[in-house]
């Protein structure tokens, strides 16, 4: 038998500001495990904080007084429920931070990840080649990163046969759903560029600079880009497609530093603008392409 605990709109509000950074973490945990188990007891809380039963207790009580009507005590099972009117009350236990908690599970099964995953359904990853990157050239860059300095890298491009030596100042990290590269001015070259992480060779030590991330335009400029479905398709696969991508009044916008938009348009297979690709394998379109083509061919000269 359920017996439910309350009926009134939940509201943390100012209460949480007022609550130690510990309970406020407890609290999110219940209210993550109610959202995605349905469920929760003391043990839950006692084997992932060390806590005693007692301060679980105060703990699952606190919540009640957040979030009244959330949960229902099933006395059968001795199991905290979530009620059919149950809301979550905390960011962290919305659906992004839950798939991409699973993903951590499985990208980096040797390190503990200390989510709040309880149960989980069975998950495969689509397997892809790792891009190798050296620890102490990672640790030096971002250090570079922080201080402000230039740093003399040996860098393998693929405009070059063999390596070469060159000063370069980062200010970013960039993650291009596939590979780290740093975002930097090349001393040699005069310009903003991206290096690949994992192409550089080795690290000659390092220097005062300044921080230059304000005067690249590149990544401090914006571009908008309005995507479609295929013109060409169907109007019943036109309408899937815009639900895939949650379009409103057919399209959708996305925003990206203009330092990014090559790698942006070459994940949607946008780059050359779908070339002879049939409507039923590029299904969407720049709409804007002509609006932002300087751009494309000016980030493609950088980018070579």
């Amino acid at each position: 038998m359920l017996e439910n605990l309350g009926s009134e709109e939940p509201g943390t509000g100012a209460r949480t500001l007022e609550l130690p950074w510990a309970v406020t973490r407890r609290l999110e945990f219940v209210d993550y495990r109610l959202s995605w188990d349905s469920q929760i007891n003391r043990s839950d809380l006692t084997h992932f904080f060390g806590i005693s039963i007692q301060q679980a207790s105060l703990d699952l009580a606190e919540y009640l007084k957040l979030a009244p009507g959330n949960l229902a005590y099933d006395a059968s099972t001795k199991m905290y429920r979530a009620t059919n009117t149950f809301k979550a009350i905390f960011p962290s236990s919305s659906q992004a931070r839950y798939l991409e908690d699973l993903l951590q599970t499985q990208f980096m099964p040797d390190i503990p990840v200390r989510s709040f995953l309880g149960w989980s359904p069975m998950l495969a990853i689509v397997p892809r080649p790792a891009r190798k990157l050296n620890d102490g050239i990672v640790i030096e860059i971002v250090g570079a990163i922080r201080r402000h300095f230039s740093i003399r890298i040996v860098y393998q491009s693929l405009s070059s046969p063999e390596p070469t030596a060159r000063s370069v100042s980062p200010h970013a990290l960039v993650h291009d759903g596939f590979r780290w590269h740093m975002r930097a001015y090349c001393h040699c070259k005069n310009e903003f560029r991206d290096f690949n992480l994992s192409r550089i060779v080795a690290t000659e030590g390092v220097k005062e600079d300044q921080n230059r991330r304000e005067v690249d335009h590149g990544w401090n400029t914006f571009v908008r880009l309005e995507l479609s479905a295929h013109p060409k398709l169907s109007a019943s696969h036109r309408r899937l497609i815009e639900l895939d991508y949650g379009m409103e009044n057919g399209a959708c916008v996305l925003e990206c530093r203009q330092a990014l938009l090559f790698y942006v348009l070459q994940q949607l297979g946008l780059y050359d603008g779908g070339g002879e690709k049939s409507p039923a394998s590029q299904q969407i379109v720049l709409k804007n392409r002509k609006e932002i083509l300087p751009i494309i061919s000016k980030e493609f000269e950088v980018k070579r």
